[in-house]
C-alpha cells in the first residue's frame, strides 16, 4: 500500500518485467503497473483491481491493509482484464459487494468471467456518498473500450482515468514530479498513438465535456503509470493537441529490405530532404530490427511518411506489411506519404503500398520510386532527388 492521500492508497501492481502487451500488439520497455485505489472514508471503495496472474497476490496484500469484509464498494472503470482480473477470486471472499459500472461494462464483466455479481449501473452525473466525500461518475465510451468510465473524488480533487492519460511505466516514484520527464512524455505519446489514436474524436469530446463540468483537478490517477499530481492539466492539455490532427516538422521512413538496395534508397532519399530543409527531422526505421510501436509512435508525430520494401513473390517483406495494417486501423488524420522499393524482375511492391496507403486515408505525394536490382549512381540520384521533392511537399 502506498498513501496518496490521507483517505486514497494506492494498492495495485508493479510489473516490472512485462515485456509485451495486448498479445504481442504493444512493446513494453519501462515495466507498467496495475493501478488499483483504495479509498478510506465512512464507507470503504475499492477502484478497480489487478491483472489476472496477480490476483492472489493483490488480494493477500490487500488483506494486510484491511478486512475485505471492510469494502463497502467496488467500482470497475473498465472492464478489461488488466483491471478486472482479481475480481472473480476477490468477490469469491466478499460476494454480495456492489460493483459499480457503466451499462456496457456490466455485459463486458459477465461477457469474461460469467459471473452475475452485484452489478451497480451507474452513468454520467451519478453521484455515491462515502461520507466527507462524493464519487461523480463521468461515461467515457471508447477512450477505449465502450464500457469506460472516469471516477472524480470530491474534497480531494482526483480523477480516477482508467487508462485515459496513463502510460506503460513503471517507477517506484509513483508522480510524475520525479520521474524523468522526457522519459514519461515518451511513454505518454507512445500510449496514445498505438491505443488511443483511432478514438481522437472522442477524446477531444470527453475531455471539453469533462472541462465543461468545471471540477477542480488536483491528481489524475490513471490506472496504468504514473501518477499525474504535478499540474495534471499538462497531459490534459496533451492530450487535446494529440487528439487534434497532430504532427511535428517530422518525416519518417521506415523500410524492410533484402539486401540493402531499400535501404540504401531510403538513405539517399532521407539526405535529398534533409539537403532541402536542415530543420526538417528525418527518422529512418528498419521494420524488421526495430520495434514496430516505436515507429507507428513516429509515425504519429509525423506530417509526412515515406514506406519502402524489396518486392518478394510479388507482394511485400513482411515487417512493412505488418506495420501497413497497424497504421490502418489506427485511422492517422492530416498526413501525407510515398512509397519507394527495388525489385529484380515483377516489382509490385510499390504499387501495394501505394494501396494500403491510401486506404489508411494517407494523401500521397507521388507514385512512389522504383530500383531494379542494386542502386548504381543514377539511380541514388534519382532517389536523392526524390526526397528533395518530398520535402517540398510538406
Amino acid at each position: 500500500m502506498y498513501k496518496i492521500t490521507d483517505y486514497v492508497s494506492w494498492v495495485g501492481k508493479t510489473d516490472w518485467e512485462l515485456p509485451r502487451f495486448h498479445g504481442d500488439e504493444y512493446s513494453i520497455f519501462k515495466g507498467s503497473s496495475y493501478n488499483a485505489y483504495l479509498i478510506q472514508d465512512e464507507k470503504t471503495v475499492l477502484i478497480d483491481t489487478v491483472w489476472k496472474p496477480y490476483a492472489a497476490e493483490f488480494i493477500e496484500k490487500l488483506k494486510s491493509v484491511i478486512d475485505l469484509k471492510s469494502i463497502d464498494y467496488i467500482i470497475s472503470n473498465h472492464a478489461e482484464v488488466d483491471h478486472s482480473g482479481a475480481l472473480p477470486e476477490l468477490l469469491a471472499e466478499i460476494p454480495g459487494t456492489p460493483v459499480y459500472c457503466t451499462k456496457a461494462g456490466i455485459a463486458n464483466l459477465k461477457g469474461h468471467y460469467h459471473e452475475d455479481w452485484n452489478f451497480v449501473e451507474v452513468k454520467t452525473g451519478d453521484e455515491l456518498d462515502i461520507g466527507k466525500h462524493k464519487l461523480k461518475f463521468i461515461e467515457a465510451r471508447m477512450l477505449h473500450w465502450p464500457d469506460t468510465m472516469f471516477t472524480y473524488m470530491t474534497g480531494e480533487n482526483i480523477l480516477f482515468s482508467n487508462d485515459a492519460f496513463g502510460q506503460h511505466f513503471a517507477s517506484e516514484l509513483m508522480y510524475n514530479d520525479k520521474v524523468d520527464r522526457a522519459g514519461l512524455y515518451h511513454e505518454a505519446i507512445k500510449y496514445y498513438a498505438n491505443i488511443l489514436t483511432p478514438f481522437s474524436k472522442l477524446v477531444k469530446r470527453k475531455i471539453e465535456e469533462v472541462l465543461s463540468f468545471n471540477l477542480p483537478v488536483d491528481m489524475i490517477c490513471p490506472s496504468h503509470g504514473i501518477i499525474w499530481r504535478d499540474n495534471p492539466a499538462q497531459i490534459v492539455e496533451k492530450y487535446l493537441e494529440w487528439s487534434d490532427g497532430y504532427s511535428e516538422n517530422q518525416v519518417t521512413i521506415f523500410y524492410d529490405t533484402m539486401w540493402n538496395a531499400t535501404r540504401r534508397m531510403a538513405e539517399t532519399i532521407a539526405e535529398g530532404i534533409l539537403s532541402v530543409n536542415p530543420d526538417i527531422t528525418v527518422k529512418l526505421f528498419n521494420s524488421s530490427k526495430q520495434d514496430k510501436n516505436e515507429i507507428i509512435t513516429e509515425v504519429f508525430k509525423s506530417k509526412l511518411i515515406l514506406v519502402g520494401s524489396s518486392t518478394i513473390n510479388k507482394g511485400i517483406l513482411s515487417s512493412a506489411a505488418a506495420i501497413l495494417e497497424m497504421i490502418k486501423g489506427l485511422g492517422f488524420t492530416g498526413k501525407k506519404a510515398a512509397a519507394f522499393g527495388s525489385y529484380g524482375w515483377s516489382g509490385e511492391s510499390v504499387g501495394l503500398i501505394n494501396e494500403e496507403l491510401k486506404r489508411a486515408g494517407f494523401a500521397l505525394i507521388n507514385d512512389g520510386i522504383r530500383v531494379l536490382w542494386q542502386p548504381d549512381n543514377d539511380a541514388l540520384n534519382r532517389c536523392f532527388d526524390f526526397g528533395a521533392d518530398a520535402a517540398k511537399s510538406i
